[in-house]
């Protein structure tokens, strides 16, 4: 975003398109409330300007140029609004701010949009709101990239990882690691600036000591990547087995609707479905797949060759047997597709006469939690449930507990100052030059520093917030 950009007064709609109760229309700038002045009618007869910042007000969004001469009758009024005023340096981007709460219809909204855009606003970029809270101060980078992940949780754990993260938890983390390794290379600096003076004279041990501590502590945020990521993506589950062992019926009983169609003609599933499900606040994406068995039609290879593909995919397996039936050839093909991957073995229809000696499957099994249940009767349904959750996580997360890293981007710094801090230590270790050492450290000093914004580029930036929707 160019400096001149910056300096444009920005509107979009804040609220999904379409009808519904309200849309509110935004705008940020420093013409944001000379705009709001020639185009509101106040109840009060007070121009917006004048108002007090964080105040909501009644009136009428007007095209005060219009040659109408009767406003209500004939159209010199566009809509009924409520307005509220949020004035520098205390608002969301830390510019002058206004919401227009108009009603949700189309047209309405287009118009009082296209009005705004008269008066000298221009549509705002994907994410260009949160954008200039950065580049203003108002948030830090990862703070920032926060608000995307408010918007897409999936859960109430998520949205907590994420507010979490909005509160600063992850960026007071950043910064500690930052000021730490900052300490180390002004020591290792001095030695360099003034080797003969007592203040060029390092500790070798205490310095290894200090580095040893950052290492920990950048291999444990590390670590909580997964978790993190689990929460912000979702875990990627997929139930397999051969046909007419009920996967679809357990895909619908998880999802707490019908939402396969179930039968007990073997093959009715022919294509993967996927749905997204709240499981003891983890999300997952659920897939019920066609059973894998030999195909006598076109349709049933394809449905058969589309589970192979995503089973090769799938973060968890929930193997389905029937527990009414002997395990057969189709049973043990699959389970050599399966072969080693992270999974759940469940017996289905143990309401029926069992044939599958369940002792022997779970020896078959003995890394593997092997679930007994009934999907028809509707048993052990919460203790299969509380199993993929342990499988997939076993933690707890509290807000404001601590950081958490659910952000490739993150990692990748993250790994990064790990390699470079890693590297530090090597060089004392082996007495290499101050020189050296004092590279690596600020190598390790910048990539955090990109974490929270500190000399971050533009195309960084762009590439983060084109994320984002337009009015946000």
């Amino acid at each position: 975003m160019s400096k001149s950009n910056l300096e444009d007064t920005i509107v979009a709609v804040s609220t999904p398109i379409g009808e519904g109760g309200i849309s509110i229309v935004r705008l940020s700038g420093h013409k944001a409330l000379k705009i709001i002045d020639a185009i509101f009618v106040s109840k009060e007869k007070v121009r917006p300007s004048k108002f007090k910042t964080y105040t909501v007000h009644y009136g009428h969004i007007a095209d005060k140029k219009s040659k109408v001469t009767d406003e209500r009758s004939q159209g010199k009024f566009i809509d009924e609004v409520i307005l509220t005023a949020m004035k520098a340096p205390k608002s969301y981007t830390k510019e002058d701010v206004v919401e227009i709460n108009c009603h949700g219809g189309l047209q309405a909204t287009k118009k009082v949009l296209e009005l705004v855009m008269k008066h000298g606003a221009r549509i705002a970029e994907p994410g260009e709101f949160t954008k200039r809270a950065f580049l203003n101060g108002r948030l830090d980078l990862s703070q920032a990239e926060a608000v995307l992940d408010i918007i897409r949780a999936k859960t109430e754990t998520s949205l907590k990882v994420a507010m979490s993260q909005l509160e600063g938890e992850l960026s007071k983390k950043i910064d500690g690691l930052r000021e730490d390794i900052i300490d180390v290379a002004s020591q290792v600096e001095a030695s360099i600036d003034f080797p003969e003076e007592e203040s060029g004279v390092i500790d070798k041990k205490e310095i290894v000591k200090k580095v040893e501590d950052i290492l920990d502590e950048l291999r444990g945020l590390i670590d909580t990547y997964s978790e993190g990521m689990i929460f912000r993506e979702g875990v990627f589950a997929i139930i397999c087995g051969k046909p007419n062992v009920g996967k679809s019926s357990l895909m619908n009983l998880l999802l707490k609707r019908d939402r396969v169609i179930v039968s007990p003609i073997p093959g009715t599933t022919r294509d993967v479905v996927e749905e997204l499900i709240n499981l003891k606040g983890i999300p997952i994406r659920l897939m019920d797949t066609a059973g894998i068995a030999e195909a006598k039609d076109i349709l049933g290879r394809e449905g058969v060759n589309r589970s192979k593909k995503y089973l090769a995919l799938a973060d968890i397996v929930l193997l389905m047997l029937d527990g009414s039936t002997e395990i057969d050839r189709e049973d043990m093909d699959i389970m050599k597709l399966v072969g080693d991957k992270k999974k759940l073995v469940i017996i289905n229809k143990i309401d029926l006469a069992k044939k599958i000696n369940a002792k022997n499957i779970k020896d078959l099994f003995k890394d593997y939690e092997v679930i007994e249940i009934s999907v028809e009767k509707r048993n052990n349904i919460e203790l299969l449930e509380e199993a993929i959750k342990n499988a997939v996580w076993k933690g707890d997360f509290t807000q404001g507990e601590g950081a958490i890293v659910n952000n490739v981007r993150h990692r990748q710094l993250l790994d990064r100052s790990l390699e470079s801090m890693l590297s530090v230590k090597k060089s004392l270790e082996e007495e290499a030059s101050p020189e050296l050492v004092a590279i690596d450290l600020k190598e390790a000093i910048y990539e955090l520093g990109l974490i929270i914004g500190r000399s971050v580029s533009d195309d960084i930036l762009d590439r983060i917030f084109e994320q984002f929707c337009i009015g946000k």
